[in-house]
Formats: C-alpha cells, sequence, structure tokens
C-alpha cells in the first residue's frame, strides 16, 4: 500500500515548466531515488511534498490525507521530514541543540511550564533528549555532541542535518543531496546510515542524488526526470537499460 502518491502534478513558473506531468508513488520500507540532470525538476518535487510550492495542478497525498492543502508546518507535524541541498543548520548552536529543534513540533506545553520547566514541560523535555541521545548513539554522534556545529567538518555537519530529520520521528524522510561535497569515506558513512534508516527503522526514504554510483547501490527504484518530465521509473537495472534514460541522461545514444 503506497504511503506517498503524487499524481500528475504539473508546477510552472512564469510559463517555465518545472514539474511537468509527474507520478510516482512511495510504498512502506522503500528507498526511491529520483534522479535527472540540473533543472529536472527534482527539488520542485521536495518542495511540493513539503507545501513550500503549490502545483497549478495534480493531486497529492500522503497517509491518506491531501497534501497539497497543507502548510509546511503540518506537513511536517503529520511525519515528513526533509534535509536541504545546503547545511540549513544553526552555527552557533552545539549538535544536540540543532537535534532537540527536532522535537519542536512534539511539545504540548505552554510558555509559563517552560520557564519553570516544570510538569508537562520537564517531562517532555526529557523524553526529548532521551530521543534525541539515540540519535546521536544512531549516527555515531557522540563525539560531537557538545560541539557547536560552526566547529565541526562538513560531512559531519550533513549527518547533525539527517540527525535533526530523524529527530522529527517521520514517517517519511526525504533527503535532498545528501552526500554532495563529500569525498569518499563521507559518502560511505552516509550510504550505510541511509541504508539503516530504511532497514532497521522502517522509515521510507525518497532520495535526490548526483552521485550515480550511490543511488544505484541503494535505490530499490529509481525515477528518472529531465526538464521536469518523467522519463522512466523502475529498478536500477531497469532504468540504467532504458534507452530515454541514456539519451536523456548520459547524453548519449542506446
Amino acid at each position: 500500500m503506497a504511503l506517498l502518491t503524487f499524481e500528475d502534478v504539473h508546477l510552472s513558473f512564469a510559463g517555465v515548466k518545472a514539474v511537468d506531468g509527474v507520478s510516482f508513488e512511495v510504498r512502506q520500507a522503500e528507498l526511491l531515488a529520483v534522479i535527472g540532470p540540473n533543472g529536472a525538476g527534482k527539488t520542485s518535487i521536495f518542495n511540493v511534498l513539503s507545501g513550500v510550492y503549490r502545483p497549478q495542478r495534480g493531486r497529492v497525498t500522503f497517509l491518506g490525507e491531501d497534501l497539497l492543502a497543507r502548510r509546511p508546518y503540518e506537513i511536517a507535524a503529520m511525519g515528513l521530514a526533509r534535509t536541504f541541498q545546503n547545511v540549513e543548520l544553526f552555527h552557533n548552536l552545539t549538535v544536540l541543540d540543532n537535534l532537540m529543534l527536532g522535537r519542536h513540533h512534539h511539545f504540548r506545553y505552554g510558555a509559563l511550564s517552560a520557564l519553570v520547566w516544570y510538569g508537562r514541560a520537564r517531562r517532555a523535555e526529557l523524553a526529548a533528549r532521551a530521543k534525541v541521545e539515540e540519535i546521536i548513539d544512531f549516527l555515531e554522534l557522540e563525539a560531537w555532541r557538545r560541539h557547536p556545529v560552526r566547529l565541526l567538518p562538513y560531512g559531519i555537519q550533513k549527518r547533525v542535518e539527517l540527525g535533526r530529520a530523524l529527530a522529527m520521528e517521520p514517517r517519511l524522510l526525504l533527503l535532498d543531496e545528501p552526500v554532495a561535497g563529500m569525498n569518499l569515506e563521507e559518502t560511505e558513512d552516509t550510504a550505510r546510515f541511509v541504508l539503516d534508516i530504511r532497514d532497521e527503522l522502517g522509515i521510507p526514504v525518497v532520495l535526490v542524488d548526483h552521485d550515480m554510483g550511490l543511488v544505484m547501490d541503494l535505490a530499490d527504484r529509481v525515477l528518472v526526470l529531465d526538464f521536469g518530465r518523467p522519463v522512466a521509473l523502475g529498478s536500477p537495472a531497469e532504468v540504467q537499460r532504458d534507452p530515454a534514460v541514456i539519451e536523456a541522461y548520459l547524453g548519449g545514444t542506446a
């Protein structure tokens, strides 16, 4: 049964079609990769899913609910979390504090309770801290937990951003270029964590990346886009053999 459906979506900006009739679904415990050249519409799809863009046509549902009628904070509260192509952390805060921010939408207490740190506020924050410590252990961030993010290597900063998304306890995780700018060792570490998220935590993942080796090794299915249009959707082996993909993405002929 599909967790998310993206059905015949059209999104244009000043006549330029960013997403042109794209359809796909995300299944439980699946890793779906979305690939294509620069400008193919990959991040635009993420922005539609997270409520940043509102398409002119199409239907998008998550957990059976219409996403297009929801605001971004409502979509996040439903359990859809994302990372960003560029690191979007609070650089003066520690790793621990950045991850605690991912728990914010779970808090259900007022300002007075928060100020005195008593009752519901205290119980909620202690529970959130316990959850965050699990994520720190899962992503092997113990050595940096008290360090300000600005002092950390780029690859660790990207891992912290992944941890903040996990702190939301997502039902679906969107990863936008998770290994962009990383060296080989950092890329291999991230690939391992992404697989663990799918296999151990049971969280479905939609992955956008330009690293074809990573995509073909990790993905259960691959969606290929070109100028906002869907070119192919299938297993990595099927996509790599598809003549339309070879022509549109690899720039060659079958």
